[in-house]
């Protein structure tokens, strides 16, 4: 596909569009919370139109979330390792030229694995030269994606669901009351890095009997609560010694790269926008 189109990454709760010039750059972008949880049922096409209206009357590529069974329209999974032009190969037209979803990603086996949108940044930070053929990713988020890229291509990858525990725990748990302090990579939150690596439960007990017996301030038990699930998921990947490329924003890339380092691991952050967009664009231009 050639000329200028629209690029989304629809996600869950939250959803980015540019409007993507003829040469290939960004030319306008809107980030809102319309993931796909906020869409009622068939209502797709109408947000697909309501971005155009804002973004301009042109074709649309959508990654993500829209191609899954709480999207738009469900799209395969393509088994890894995983190039672009495999995905290029894989465009699914949601309304005949005008709405494309792209496929996700998986892993098929003992440990099956899935994703979308992900994918796209991954491969579009190789092919931008914004992360080495051979390298580990971290994508921290609601659930956080562990990549290997080999040889340039997506080889293998882990969700944990980090950010999602952490969630139910400050909302849902008896530890929500002490958990509603903003989270900084400071003392209490390498505290928890520490000791993360054994007998995590009952160490986020802990979290709430420091508070009650004056252990540790009340508004440093969040940060305690994020450094014990951060410092497990860091834990249990081989980071030391290695560059852990990380595709994130200013505080979740913060709190990972402070427990990456505590690990032994070198964070090396990358702009997740810029690798996505490369990808897409890739994509665009291939298929």
């Amino acid at each position: 596909m050639q000329g200028p189109f629209l690029a989304v990454d629809w996600g869950t709760t939250n959803r980015r569009a540019w409007r993507i010039g003829a040469g290939g750059a960004p030319e306008a972008e809107e980030w809102d919370g319309r993931g796909v949880l906020s869409v009622e049922a068939g209502g797709f096409a109408a947000e697909a139109a309501a971005l155009r209206a804002r973004l301009g009357d042109l074709p649309m590529l959508c990654a993500g979330m829209a191609g899954s069974n709480r999207g738009w329209a469900e799209t395969a999974y393509l088994s890894c390792p995983l190039r672009l032009e495999a995905i290029a190969a894989a465009f699914f037209w949601v309304e005949p030229g005008r709405t494309a979803l792209l496929p996700g990603a998986a892993m098929r086996g003992k440990r099956p694995e899935v994703m979308r949108g992900e994918e796209v940044q991954a491969l579009g930070a190789v092919a931008a030269g914004l992360v080495p053929p051979d390298a580990l990713l971290c994508l921290p988020g609601t659930h956080c994606k562990w990549v290997e890229m080999k040889h340039g291509r997506l080889e293998s990858f882990v969700t944990a669901m980090t950010g999602e525990l952490f969630a139910l725990l400050r909302d849902h748990s008896l530890l929500a009351p002490a958990l509603a302090a903003p989270v900084a990579p400071g003392p209490a939150f390498l505290e928890g890095v520490a000791v993360s690596g054994a007998d995590l439960l009952a160490r986020l007990f802990e979290v709430r009997a420091a508070s009650l017996l004056g252990g540790r301030a009340q508004e440093e038990a969040a940060a305690c609560a994020s450094g014990l699930l951060i410092g497990a998921d860091v834990g249990a990947r081989d980071v030391a010694g290695r560059d852990v490329h990380l595709l994130a924003g200013p505080p979740l890339g913060a709190l990972y790269g402070a427990a990456i380092e505590a690990r032994g691991g070198r964070p090396v952050a990358v702009d997740g926008a810029a690798a996505f967009l490369a990808g897409i664009g890739a994509i665009w231009s291939m298929a």
